[in-house]
C-alpha cells in the first residue's frame, strides 16, 4: 500500500472550476502536511464521463471516492460544469470541510 494518498480531479475544458478546485487541494495538502499524488484527468467525450462515473467538472476523488458526501446514489453522468450544494450554499467546487476530512481519512489509511 502506498503512503501517499491519491487525489484525482475529473474535469472537461468547457469548464473553468478545476482550476480553483486544485488550488484549494494544494492549499489544504500544504496545511495538512501532506504530499498527495495530483491527477487532473480531462474526461473528453460522454463516453468517458460514463466510464468515468464524472458528475461534472470539478469532480475531486480523494482515494478513489468523491469528497462529495451526496454523491453515492448518484448517476447524472455528463460532460457539465457541476454544482455543489454546500452549507454556505450553491458553489462551482466542493466545501473546504469535505476535501480537508477527505484528505485526512486517506492519510489516516494510507499511514
Amino acid at each position: 500500500m502506498s503512503s501517499t494518498p491519491l487525489v484525482e480531479i475529473l474535469y472537461f475544458d468547457g469548464c473553468p472550476n478545476h482550476e480553483p478546485a486544485l488550488a484549494l487541494v494544494e492549499r489544504l495538502s500544504r496545511e495538512l502536511g501532506i504530499e498527495p499524488e495530483l491527477r487532473l484527468v480531462n474526461v473528453r467525450d460522454q463516453p468517458a464521463a460514463a466510464r468515468l462515473r464524472f458528475l461534472g467538472s470539478p469532480t475531486v476523488r480523494v482515494g478513489g471516492i468523491d469528497v462529495d458526501p451526496s454523491t453515492e446514489e448518484r448517476s447524472d453522468y455528463a460532460l457539465s460544469c457541476r454544482v455543489f450544494r454546500t452549507e454556505a450554499g450553491i458553489a462551482g467546487q466542493p466545501d473546504e470541510r469535505w476535501v480537508r476530512e477527505a484528505l485526512r481519512r486517506e492519510t489516516d489509511m494510507v499511514a
